[in-house]
């Protein structure tokens, strides 16, 4: 597996997060209704004796009437592990259950994870060979070289169903899309370019195979390995797969090698590609130092003496991440969809080059917004699409698709590859992808934020793994000694960069946040001991001081306090914004499509007036979080029937926004099932939306939280919020006893903005 490393973690955060909840990261769940007597036995007997006959005399009939499909096996002996080794197979479920997430998450692909427990070559094909009918896709992972070459091949040979080792063939297709934009950016041609690699492992033998399968000239490219130039004629430490590969050369170092080369792909290990080499090379040198976690050189290594190359690394803390999610998910999704036999050169090539154009293309606000107002623009410092591009989904499976069906290994060709395309945007999960955004943002601009119930255990873990992820400063608030002796009984580790812990009764500001609170509340009957004592006492008041002063950029709390207590604390210290509401805002997921609920936080039971500020302030949150509001203003029922006074005042609602003349659909009353069905939708020809609902504006505050709650705990949705939406400062509530991912999030969420 190649993926690079990401954000650190701790060894302790790492096992909680494997071991919360349900252990593992993975479960299954019935697509099929499982709630009456007639619905098990149309899913098992006697029912399912029909499909059985069915594929029986039409195999080909597996993939209308199973999950065949849409399943894909992640395969390993653990015989290579990430970068550990050879652990063994058992050891290696933690990182193929990762593997199977990662299908799901970006492409919709359902997987299983299997681990074979032996590494003799033979058996493990002889254990795998026979899979075929359950699945797909074959995915292999962490297979030591070069038993994966035999392995994969011969599994090519014996199955009809495509056979895919990631470790080669992901790492080599994205660094193949980014040598083709580095290649034009520096104005050179790829039959005349020298490119030098080393690593002559699973990766690298892959990387140069492909190069050569696009036209790259196999005179022009030299493979090394710990032992210097793989030339045609050396004995040591050759095999049949570097034997492919040698050259007619007088070469014989890694040195030797890079000097005047145009191109250096490093898959190997730190520190293997020096300063001298690079200053070596010809002008504009390419430089993909690919090695994980530590490139063979640095981009600053690189920077103190060329001002002049292209690098691409496996970090994500660099510009131009070879990332093989970019990768493997999308593949085997065009794969599947037009079920290929296997996956051949044209396909990966046709990946590739959908990668390098999609580099191309102009980055649209929803990607541009993780980089805070510095829109990726195609030049030197991005020349590979970022792992979290929405347009990923439509692009590369697509063209996958298309070269299967070109070069005869599609059983299913699909015909209309524009609708094909539309249909792909749909699977993508679009809060996964928002969240993501966010925290990216973040970390091109970290935040000070505060977290008001510091004494708490899950807090403490919000704040490490807040620091942890780069986001920036967390602050601590509570007594220090009890922190510390809460953190050490937890194994909560405080003491690294990141952390501070405030003590609000002794902090040097007490007094100022005093004043000002004093100020703000003198006219509301408060005295001024009365504010010493909310800023001494209450961290919500001390907190919300911090952020409205500059002291801290947002803050997080509610995990020991209910939602409308820590609301109300909240708007004694800071304002609405100017002209705006404040409201809740939460966001649902429900099988692959999202909507925004509102107000599910503040207002009980809003009058007209109230309900067009709710449209409008959710409507702006929904454009900040990436989606076009579509607003549907509900009630029980429809366009005046059956009537009654809450519908009355939905329906006044819309007009008063046809007096303000808004730039978002809306239209409204509605009932639920009809703003968000698109059949029910269309009974009713004069409705101004041009599509199902995604902005849900509740008739009043107990309605909304029933339906989200309702949403997560039966129909198994994701839920974000209530997010708090039109503070003059950034601030998130969590629910009572919010698990630490949670906090995490509505951390992130506080320091991004987009909320406030």
């Amino acid at each position: 597996m190649n993926e690079p490393q990401g954000p650190s973690v701790s060894p302790q955060e790492a096992l909680d997060f494997h071991a919360g909840g349900r252990p593992g990261k993975l479960e299954i769940n019935p697509t099929k209704p499982m709630a009456t007597q007639r619905d098990l036995s149309l899913a098992y007997s006697p029912g399912v004796a029909v499909p059985v006959k069915a594929i029986a005399e039409d195999p080909t009939r597996a993939f209308d009437y199973t999950t065949r499909g849409n399943l894909v096996a992640v395969i390993s002996n653990g015989t290579a592990i990430l970068g550990l080794g050879n652990l063994g197979a058992l050891a290696s479920k933690p990182v193929m259950e990762g593997k199977a997430v990662l299908f799901k998450r970006f492409a919709d692909v359902d997987s299983i994870d299997l681990e074979v427990d032996t590494a003799d070559v033979d058996e493990f094909i002889n254990c795998v060979r026979f899979l075929g009918p359950s699945f797909g896709g074959i995915n292999l992972e962490d297979i030591k070289a070069p038993d994966c070459f035999i392995i994969e091949q011969r599994l090519r040979e014996l199955m009809d169903i495509p056979v895919f080792h990631d470790d080669q063939h992901g790492t080599a297709i994205i660094s193949a899309a980014g040598l083709i934009n580095a290649l034009a950016i520096t104005g050179r041609d790829m039959k005349t370019s020298r490119l030098v690699c080393n690593g002559a492992g699973s990766a690298g033998i892959a990387c140069i195979e492909l190069i050569k399968a696009m036209g790259f000239p196999p005179e022009n490219v030299i493979l090394c390995d710990t032992k210097g130039v793989v030339y045609q004629g050396r004995k040591e430490g050759m095999n049949q797969w570097k034997s492919a590969h040698a050259v007619k050369t007088d070469l014989r170092t890694l040195a030797e090698a890079v000097d005047g080369a145009d191109i250096f792909f490093g898959l190997s290990v730190k520190g293997a590609l020096t300063t001298a080499m690079v200053q070596s090379m010809a002008k504009n040198p390419i430089i993909f130092a690919m090695a994980n976690p530590d490139p063979e050189i640095t981009p600053e290594e690189v920077a103190e003496i060329r001002t002049d190359a292209i690098m691409a690394t496996g970090r994500s803390d660099y510009s131009n991440q070879v990332n093989n999610v970019l990768g493997f998910p999308y593949i085997f999704r065009g794969a599947l969809d037009v079920r290929a036999t296997t996956i051949n050169d044209d396909m990966k090539v046709a990946a590739a080059q959908a990668l390098a154009d999609l580099a191309r293309e102009d980055v649209p606000d929803d990607v541009a917004a993780a980089y805070q107002g510095n829109r990726p623009k195609f030049g030197p410092n991005y020349i590979i699409p970022v792992p979290f591009d929405p347009r990923l989904i439509s692009a590369v499976p697509v063209a996958v698709a298309k070269a299967a069906m070109d070069s005869g290994v599609a059983r299913s060709p699909i015909l209309d590859l524009d609708k094909y395309a539309r249909a792909l945007s749909a699977r993508r999960d679009p809060i996964a992808s928002t969240l993501q955004r966010i925290y990216d943002r973040v970390r091109r601009q970290p935040k000070r934020v505060v977290f008001a119930e510091g004494e708490e255990e899950q807090v403490m873990r919000a704040a490490v793994s807040y620091a942890n992820q780069r986001l920036g400063t967390a602050i601590l608030l509570g007594r220090e000694e009890q922190i510390k002796e809460t953190a050490k009984q937890a194994g909560v580790d405080l003491n690294k960069p990141g952390i501070e812990i405030i003590n609000a009764r002794l902090s040097r500001r007490n007094a100022i946040y005093a004043d000002y609170l004093y100020e703000r509340l003198q006219r509301k009957g408060f005295l001024f001991r009365d504010c010493q004592r909310l800023i001494n006492n209450d961290r919500n008041h001390f907190a919300g001081s911090m952020v409205a002063l500059g002291d801290a950029d947002a803050m997080v709390s509610g995990v020991t306090r209910n939602y409308s207590t820590v609301l109300d604390d909240i708007r004694r210290v800071i304002d609405a914004k100017p002209g705006h509401r404040v409201i809740g805002a939460s966001i649902a997921l429900c099988r692959g499509r999202t909507v925004i609920v509102a107000d599910t936080a503040v207002h009980d039971m809003p009058n007209s007036e109230q309900i067009a500020d709710i449209a409008e302030e959710v409507a702006g949150f929904a454009r900040r979080m990436g989606y076009e509001p579509r607003v549907a203003m509900l009630a029980y029922s429809t366009f005046g029937h059956p009537p009654g006074e809450r519908s009355e005042r939905v329906q006044e609602a819309v007009k008063i926004l046809d007096k303000r003349r808004v730039d978002f659909e809306y239209d409204g009353e509605m009932a639920a099932d009809v703003a968000l069905n698109l059949k029910l939708l269309q009974q009713y020809p004069f409705c101004r939306l041009s599509g199902p609902a995604n902005v849900l504006v509740m008739p009043a505050f107990h309605s909304a939280s029933i339906a989200t709650k309702m949403l997560q705990e039966l129909g198994g949705s994701m839920v974000i919020g209530p997010l708090l939406v039109g503070l003059n400062k950034p601030v998130q509530i969590v629910s009572l006893n919010a698990k630490d991912s949670d906090i995490v999030n509505m951390a992130a969420i506080a320091a991004y903005n987009a909320a406030s």
